[in-house]
């Protein structure tokens, strides 16, 4: 049994990304809160975290992801990752062997299947024999991930250095009190200008932005919090308030996501 590394995921993929096989599988425990700085791959990614939340984050947006579910990441995209708690399973894909990648980023649901298939794939002889066992299980990954439906766990961010600078800012002290009129004099501009640039790079009013990225900053909280704990800290008056508003944006109440619970699988 080929046993997973402790810590260097890309010492291990250099070693293996040439190697003739359409699908590389890496298991990969991290440290407690570590930031995996930007970089690449030649290959398109699914990282899938079996433990903790990762946030993913792109020239383009962030993207975060529960335990137990996954992010795709199309080759050749700049990225880098915060890892709280995770410890990952990944497949490196051949291009050629993905056609359909979407690409950009996004947050993908793993079914009880592709979750055990992914388990078993880590095992796997990084050179595997073409017409054995781990070559059948490859072929079967590449089924099930061709059926991956997406999640609404992400943001984008605008074009505009500008906006894209405040969005950053919002992203890593996200704070209820802060206003339209407030990102309109920052940005040197009325508060129509600003709504208007903002909708026309993200599809999302600068509120309505504002309020999917404080509540994508819950989920790493309700790990550790109870859902009245991080419904005070992201300023709502009430944990019902703050569970009626996360369940109209996701689909699913908070309490889904808390500790180790998992949201209900479709």
């Amino acid at each position: 049994m080929i046993e997973p590394p402790a810590f260097r995921p890309h010492t291990v993929l250099a070693e293996r990304d040439r190697l003739p096989r359409a699908v590389l599988a890496i298991a990969t425990s991290y440290p407690p809160s570590y930031t995996l700085d930007w970089h690449e791959h030649r290959r398109a990614q699914l990282l899938y975290g079996a433990t903790g939340t990762m946030i993913v984050e792109t020239a383009a947006g962030r993207w975060t992801v529960p335990s137990e579910r996954a992010v795709v990441i199309p080759p050749g995209v700049s990225h880098r990752v915060q890892f709280l708690g995770v410890r990952t399973h990944s497949l490196y894909l051949e291009p050629a062997a993905v056609p359909w990648w979407p690409e950009s980023c996004a947050v993908v649901d793993v079914s009880p299947l592709l979750r055990e298939l992914l388990g078993a794939a880590v095992h796997m002889a990084p050179e595997y024999a073409a017409g054995g066992r781990d070559a059948a299980l490859a072929a079967l990954l590449l089924h099930e991930l061709a059926a991956l439906s997406t999640l609404p766990f992400h943001v984008e961010l605008p074009r505009d250095p500008a906006l894209a600078a405040l969005c950053r800012a919002y992203l890593a002290t996200p704070d209820a009190r802060v206003s339209n009129a407030d990102w309109a004099r920052a940005s040197a501009r009325s508060e129509r200008a600003l709504s208007r640039s903002f909708s026309a790079d993200t599809g999302h009013s600068p509120a309505a932005w504002r309020l999917r990225a404080r509540l994508l900053s819950a989920l790493p909280r309700l790990r550790e919090a109870n859902v009245t704990t991080v419904a005070h800290e992201l300023g709502y008056a009430t944990p019902a308030a703050f569970t009626a508003a996360f369940s109209r944006e996701f689909g699913s109440p908070p309490s889904a996501y808390a500790g180790r619970s998992l949201s209900p699988r479709r």
